[in-house]
């Protein structure tokens, strides 16, 4: 595979994937690395959204129309106590961030659990751990609480990527994969863990109420190792399984016109951070779509029409239309991306690894085909990567 490298258009950042690095040749896989499992996790209670609209007494028929219209039929959260009436009580900032520390730590927990099962690996074997997460902030991190209550070997290497929302995901999977590339045989985890029922504001305005009808809890965990030269999965002693997708290369494009259209600002009234999403977040994205995906397609000498699979961000109904009208894709390209937005609404950065998770286990994936993964979130931010089986 030829690669080449382009100038970006104004307002754009390079994509400096393995496709873009010196070094081993994708073609014989040698250095790059592959994801060898995945695992995800929810928190326990899933609620329908007609179920939300009872439980937060939403009355106007504008947000109840949001709620009902939103392509959502259930999502997994941890609903604020309520009183002897049944009234949502108001949470703090603090009693939300104490309540993101414990859901993330029990569904990362449980995710990387599951990864490793499904990769056929230990907890001692890990070598690097990357947590990302947007919906609170610890110090120290995710990764240094999950080390010590999994019991992950102290000596693992470790970083935290937070507050970049829902691209959040491939970017610390572009530099989760770096690292297994610098390091053969050694084995990373990936961990994007997002308790959303610890972001909301419950003020029945429009703006929080189009947050409070999309995000839903989830965590979602995947394994990398790339294969060296000499001494393949030294850490793991055990190689990939068959199939396993190879990491070819990312691209990035920051729209830099819409950096606000994405945010978390900080409410006076109700003393805690309130998210924000303009309303032409849709459009902007899928505007902006096809030249980050060309450019993408276009360091490794390919073309659309190449990409057997498509893993889209399930960043709601009209992101994800918008994205498929851009790009000309089928409702079958991202039937993944639908399915997890109707099962799970929005989780934010590891919505992705959902979706990849349902493709593998459907089972149609074969030996030598391209995949595209895309995510979009804060900045305003569309990021990609390119994988091969």
């Amino acid at each position: 595979m030829t690669t080449s490298l382009s100038l970006p258009a104004a307002g754009t950042s390079t994509g400096t994937g393995l496709l873009d690095q010196a070094g081993p040749d994708p073609k014989n896989g040698a250095g790059v690395a592959r994801i060898t499992g995945v695992g995800t996790a929810t928190t326990g209670t899933p609620y329908t959204q007609r179920e939300l609209i009872d439980i937060f007494g939403i009355a106007d028929p504008k947000v109840r129309s949001i709620f009902l219209n939103s392509a959502i039929e259930r999502r997994f959260l941890s609903i604020p106590p309520r009183d002897a009436h049944g009234a949502i009580l108001p949470e703090t900032q603090g009693q939300l961030l104490a309540k993101h520390k414990r859901l993330a730590l029990d569904m990362g927990a449980r995710a990387i659990r599951s990864c490793l099962d499904d990769a056929g690996i230990e907890l001692s074997d890990i070598d690097y751990l990357c947590c990302t997460t947007t919906t609170g902030f610890l110090t120290p991190g995710l990764s240094a609480l999950l080390i010590r209550d999994m019991g992950i070997l102290p000596g693992t290497s470790r970083v935290d990527v937070v507050g970049m929302g829902c691209n959040a995901g491939l970017n610390a999977l572009n530099a989760t994969a770096s690292w297994v590339h610098a390091n053969p045989g050694k084995v990373a985890v990936l961990l994007c863990v997002e308790a959303c029922s610890a972001a909301y504001v419950i003020d029945g305005t429009m703006r929080t109420s189009v947050v409070n009808s999309l995000f839903g809890d989830g965590a979602a965990a995947v394994a990398l190792v790339a294969d060296g030269p000499d001494t393949a999965y030294a850490s793991a002693d055990v190689p990939p399984a068959p199939g396993s997708p190879r990491i070819l290369g990312f691209a990035s494009h920051l729209i830099t016109e819409a950096v606000e259209a994405m945010r978390y600002d900080w409410d006076d009234d109700q003393g805690k951070f309130s998210f924000y999403l303009d309303p032409y977040v849709p459009y902007v994205v899928g505007a902006n779509a096809e030249q980050v995906v060309d450019r993408l397609l276009g360091n490794g000498g390919l073309r659309r029409s190449d990409i057997s699979h498509w893993l889209v961000h399930s960043g709601g109904k009209k992101v994800i239309d918008a994205v498929r009208v851009n790009l000309g894709l089928t409702r079958h390209d991202v039937r993944h991306t639908t399915g997890v937005l109707r099962d799970f609404g929005n989780l934010s950065s590891g919505s992705f690894l959902f979706s990849y998770e349902r493709l593998l286990r459907e089972g149609v994936a074969q030996v030598g085909e391209y995949g595209v993964v895309m995510t979009m979130g804060p900045g305003s931010t569309i990021e990609t990567a390119l994988v091969q089986w």
